[in-house]
């Protein structure tokens, strides 16, 4: 028991960590026992998957922890012993699903392989710039070497925007893979919202799978819903030696299915390990760690729950909207200080 003798013994610096955002919302410290399905979890998974990118997490607080966990402490213990749940904005929470896609492509263009996939142009990178249809109907990008890889399926290659990672799968049978490099500076807007409000489609029918077929059943129309979101996402090329890994998050690690969470940085810092209660027909009480984001994940009650790679990851992914919550861990020094009456 020397190395928990040792975490006892640790005394952690007080840190403030309060966002202006987080700053409007309401607070509250719970226990351990109030997390519903804790004791039943794998905390040693997410000790893990919090190892994987607690380094690269700013303060003095949490880089003491991040050297203790480094010394394979009981994972439970690590986690009850020097973290508090903090509870942050009003429930319900809204969960979705994301995953990593895979579509065919080229290298070059050909007559199947004719929708580029674009690295971030200089003047999108400072500020907004000019929008989806603008860029796709204008031909801003075509003829100055931004092309990473053409694909096939224009719908796929939006979708691969919106999840902001993905899979090109050459016709030699190779693989490259490719991470969000940038956006527009555009609002992002829901499509699926978009068709629910014209009447199409009743919330709870709305999913990836539903979108997908209905813009490819309506090719004019479907074209004109999808520039309904301005937001266009710009990528790079990344090399993961390990084709088992995940893509990299928000972190530049890779991110780890049914762990990894992507959430909104201005209530939850990243890298930090968020205690979910997913309701919905697959319920889910599981440690997650919040390592990614998402144009579309605002607010502190909001998460989008990393799936996996390939279809069926997608299938799953593509139909979770369920309510809930989701419950920061935070030190024990930063969770007295968010709430200082408790």
């Amino acid at each position: 028991m020397a190395g928990r003798a040792a975490i006892l013994g640790l005394c952690l610096a007080a840190l403030s960590w309060t966002s202006p955002a987080m700053a409007e919302e309401t607070v509250e410290l719970l226990s351990f026992a109030d997390l519903e399905g804790w004791a039943e979890d794998d905390h040693a998974a997410a000790l893990a998957v919090f190892r994987a990118t607690c380094a690269d997490m700013e303060g003095a607080d949490w880089q003491a922890l991040c050297a203790l966990a480094d010394t394979a402490p009981d994972a439970r213990t690590f986690f009850e012993l020097f973290f508090r749940p903090v509870l942050i904005g009003e429930t319900p929470a809204l969960f979705t699903g994301y995953y990593e896609p895979e579509l065919d492509g080229s290298r070059t263009p050909t007559a199947r392989f004719r929708y580029p996939v674009y690295r971030t142009p200089p003047e999108a990178q400072d500020g907004v710039w000019v929008s989806r249809r603008e860029i796709e109907e204008g031909g801003l990008l075509e003829g100055r070497g931004l092309e990473i890889a053409w694909v096939d399926d224009p719908v796929e290659l939006f979708f691969l925007q919106i999840q902001g990672s993905g899979r090109i799968r050459m016709p030699d049978g190779s693989v490259i893979r490719v991470g969000y490099g940038g956006r527009n500076g555009q609002p992002y807007r829901s499509i699926g919202q978009e068709l629910v409000r014209r009447g199409v489609y009743e919330p709870h029918q709305v999913s990836a799978q539903v979108i997908r077929a209905w813009v490819r059943r309506n090719p004019v129309a479907g074209r004109e819903l999808l520039y309904h979101n301005p937001s266009y996402v710009f990528f790079r090329e990344v090399r993961i030696e390990d084709p088992g890994l995940g893509p990299l998050g928000a972190m530049n690690r890779s991110i780890t299915p049914l762990r990894t969470i992507a959430v909104d940085p201005a209530f939850t810092p990243l890298g930090a390990p968020v205690w979910i209660e997913k309701g919905g027909a697959g319920p889910m009480r599981r440690l997650m760690i919040a390592q990614d984001t998402g144009g579309a994940i605002r607010g502190a009650q909001r998460a989008d729950i990393f799936y996996g790679f390939g279809d069926a990851a997608g299938e799953a992914a593509g139909t979770i909207r369920d309510p809930g919550r989701m419950v920061v861990l935070l030190p024990i020094e930063l969770a007295h200080g968010r709430v200082p009456d408790a």
